[in-house]
């Protein structure tokens, strides 16, 4: 499962306000250190930030996938390789128990308690 993009509501606001910024003439002086520019700036640091860690986690899922594939293919040969030594050596076997099976004659069968007469 894909895991979530991040998205920022501040940055969007912060979009629609340096457009509006922008837009007005003269330049507003807002003083040192709130210029249009600065403002500008800060807003393409965090949208350059932001899709950076989404490409992050985008590489991750495509290393989640891969992993999880190359597991698949491991736990079917473990699969097969179990039935490959049970048809071999036998289901009772120390062979087959070796490889962390149960032998047949290990298993417990199990013990039905009888139900009282009813009255």
């Amino acid at each position: 499962m894909a895991r979530l993009r991040r998205t920022s509501t501040v940055l969007e606001i912060g979009r629609q306000r340096l457009a509006a910024l922008k837009e007005i003439t003269p330049k507003p002086d807002f003083g040192p250190g709130l210029t249009v520019e600065a403002f500008e700036a800060a807003v393409n640091a965090l949208s350059a930030q932001q899709d950076a860690y989404n490409g992050e986690v985008s590489a991750l899922d495509e290393q989640t996938n891969l992993l999880d594939r190359v597991e698949q293919t491991l736990a079917d040969f473990n699969v097969r390789i179990l039935a490959a030594v049970k048809a071999i050596y036998g289901p009772d076997s120390s062979e087959f128990e070796q490889l962390g099976a149960v032998r047949r004659s290990d298993r417990k069968r199990p013990v039905r308690t009888p139900k009282p007469p009813a009255a």
